[in-house]
């Protein structure tokens, strides 16, 4: 064959999962042949030709098993095309051969053959001076084409050729596709071009060996595939002249939508269009059903640029700063090619786009204000998100598009240290101006995403204190861990972990904070008490003015102790610690007072009149009004809590029932909430 084969196998690409590719070049080579047939016989057209693939599988030990399910070992190919005559086999012996380079054919597709199969036999019948030839031979990986046999045939007879490929390479053996009906779809893929030419294609059948009730026209496939007649449109890149053709294809057959670069009429490359089209999500809906985009891109600049494996093309992927403007990229092809497809699909994706922008908008003002500077900043297109997006995803979403903001920021600001060398003093002030604009901003989103998350807490409250599906209340932990995480001291806590400010501003300024953690387990008490305060809250003044010799200690700022009770219990005992809420308050507050205390290792003076703060949240049921009332407490104005100062504890008491805890949070934060356009009811 005037080359060595073997090295020309080696040097031949075809990765392990293009196994399938095989069968599309020997299919193809049937379509050639069929074209060749036709355009040199006039008694002969497309209605007559016909190629039949078989799928022949292994064979099973087992007589009683199915044979549909086994390995596929191999394909036969036959169609009646025009044959092996002198110029097709002359041209089969050549590599690299240019006998069919007006059909794009690179002349080495038969290697894939070698590449899949270790073993390759064709039987050819064609018509040579008016009569019948017959040749039979092998095409192997060691000796190349072997074993001729030419002979003469009936005239009678019709012209026929059959490929069979046989023994499969291990290293591609577990890569061809199983299903008769998967092998029919991604020839179809492949070989779609020929079924949009016009003239259309070849009766193309897939019969199983495994199963003898298995026939599959891709005709049939076809006309179930496509939803419609297709449209072409072009584009130019240097005055190269490209072509696309639309087409939509029912989406249960293939629900991806593809943008496929094809070389010679079959498909080489295939791109998904997921995110790269706005407003295509999901199928597209035409006149009550579900549609997928193909669009095939093709050129004499594809067919040339092929590789000869047909697997991708020798163009580069990207311009360079030498061959911008001259040479043609994939980019550059992708770009044009998708501005087409967005143009012909605007119409069908349009109340997509108008439905995508309206859930971003309607998610960011009423759920998610901290990314309302997005709206100002991101493109129409990033605009758009997929109407039927969660909640959860579309914040992931958003949140890549606020980091990328705040990075973005965090350079500029890096960079802005170092005023350039030669700048003028008003343009940096410029630069200073337009940062600090943008600093605003995003601190402004910031603030935003915290006053929402107050909202939120306040609505989950509201729903704890209800009663439940089960007919009862919640308990109090379940109060108790929406306002602060239990078992835990504040070395473990963020700030952001907790939610004192339901009961009182001044609380998120502690320098000791503990949660349902007892006495003695406090590490900056020392205390032998088993009692759990709910919550403990210790704050310290750093810098005392009367200290005394005692020059470098710290002094108890306060102590404030925080219980919570059941929604709507009633079995409280006033004056039995126990059992009465401000009694065990007030408890905890005198064991603190008896303990040590310290922070960072240094003694914290402890002194005994060390303002105490009690605050006691739960419903005013009436155990409840007469414990308050026991402890000389005075009903608040609005009725829905009880205060006081017990001057024996030296404390400041406050019963605070939910219903008030829900509404002064509320009033306190309804500013906020109505700058933000958030619900204060």
């Amino acid at each position: 064959m005037g080359t060595n084969l073997k090295g020309r196998l080696k040097n031949t690409m075809l990765p392990k999962n293009k196994a399938i590719f095989s069968l599309f070049e020997a299919v193809v080579n049937s379509i050639h042949s069929i074209d060749e047939r036709i355009n040199s016989c006039n008694d002969f057209t497309i209605e007559d030709a016909k190629i039949v693939v078989i799928l022949n599988r292994e064979l099973s030990l087992n007589i009683d098993s199915d044979r549909s399910l086994e390995d596929i070992c191999g394909f036969t190919i036959t169609d009646n095309g025009i044959g092996f005559n002198k110029e097709n086999y002359k041209s089969f012996k050549t590599f690299d051969s240019e006998y069919k380079a007006s059909l794009g054919c690179r002349g080495v597709g038969r290697l894939t053959w070698l590449k899949v199969f270790n073993k390759s036999h064709v039987d050819s019948r064609y018509m040579e001076n008016g009569s019948i030839k017959e040749l039979n031979f092998d095409f192997l990986p060691q000796t190349g084409i072997s074993n001729i046999s030419e002979t003469s045939g009936n005239i009678s007879e019709e012209l026929q050729t059959t490929i069979t490929l046989s023994d499969v390479n291990p290293d591609y053996y577990k890569t061809l596709p199983k299903s008769a009906e998967t092998i029919a779809k991604q020839l179809l893929e492949h070989c779609i071009w020929y079924f949009l030419r016009d003239g259309g294609a070849p009766d193309i059948i897939i019969r199983d060996d495994g199963d003898s009730s298995v026939e599959i026209s891709l005709i049939d496939v076809y006309d179930n595939y496509m939803a419609s007649s297709s449209k072409r449109d072009t584009f130019k890149i240097y005055d190269v002249e490209f072509f696309i053709t639309h087409v939509f294809v029912r989406s249960g057959t293939n629900s991806e939508h593809t943008l496929s670069f094809c070389a010679a009429d079959r498909t080489v490359l295939d791109e998904p269009l997921t995110n790269k089209i706005v407003g295509l999500f999901g199928p597209i809906e035409i006149d009550n059903e579900s549609y997928a985009y193909k669009g095939y891109v093709t050129s004499d600049f594809l067919s040339e640029s092929v590789t000869p494996e047909r697997t991708s093309f020798n163009i580069s992927a990207f311009p360079s700063e030498i061959t911008k403007g001259v040479e043609i990229t994939m980019q550059e092809i992708k770009q044009e090619a998708l501005a087409k497809v967005k143009s012909f699909l605007y119409k069908y994706l349009e109340e997509n786009i108008i439905e995508g922008k309206e859930r971003l908008c309607s998610f960011i003002a009423n759920k998610a204000p901290r990314y309302q500077i997005l709206q100002s900043k991101l493109s129409e297109e990033e605009l758009v998100v997929n109407p039927r997006i969660s909640d959860k995803d579309l914040d992931l979403k958003l949140y890549g598009y606020l980091s990328t903001l705040e990075r973005e920021l965090m350079a500029e600001g890096h960079d802005l240290m170092v005023p350039g060398n030669i700048e003028e003093k008003e343009d940096y002030s410029q630069r200073i101006s337009g940062y600090m604009e943008k600093a605003i901003e995003l601190k402004r989103s910031d603030l935003a995403n915290y006053v929402a998350h107050r909202r939120v807490i306040i609505d989950l409250l509201e729903k704890a204190i209800q009663v439940t599906k089960s007919g009862k209340f919640n308990r109090e932990d379940v109060i108790h861990k929406l306002i602060i995480p239990m078992i835990c001291e504040s070395t473990e806590l963020r700030s952001e972990d907790t939610n004192l400010w339901l009961i009182n501003e001044s609380l998120a300024f502690h320098d000791f904070l503990a949660s349902d953690k007892p006495l003695c387990s406090m590490a900056s008490i020392e205390c032998n008490s088993n009692k759990e305060p709910d919550i403990l809250s210790l704050t310290l003044f750093d810098n005392p003015l009367l200290v005394g010799e005692q020059t470098g200690y710290q002094t108890m700022g306060s102590v404030t102790i925080i219980e919570f009770k059941k929604p709507m219990r009633n079995d409280f005992i006033e004056n039995v610690e126990t059992k009465d809420p401000i009694a065990q308050a007030l408890g905890y507050l005198n064991r603190v007072r008896e303990g040590q205390a310290q922070k960072n290792g240094r003694p914290i003076i402890l002194a005994e009149n060390v303002p105490g703060f009690c605050y006691i949240i739960g419903d005013l049921t009436p155990h409840m009004i007469n414990c308050a009332k026991m402890k000389d407490l005075k009903l608040t104005h609005d009725r829905l809590g009880y205060f006081g100062y017990n001057s024996n504890f030296n404390a400041y008491i406050e019963v605070i029932s939910f219903d008030k805890l829900i509404i002064t949070a509320k009033q306190r934060n309804r500013a906020f909430f109505d700058k933000l356009g958030l619900p204060t009811n």
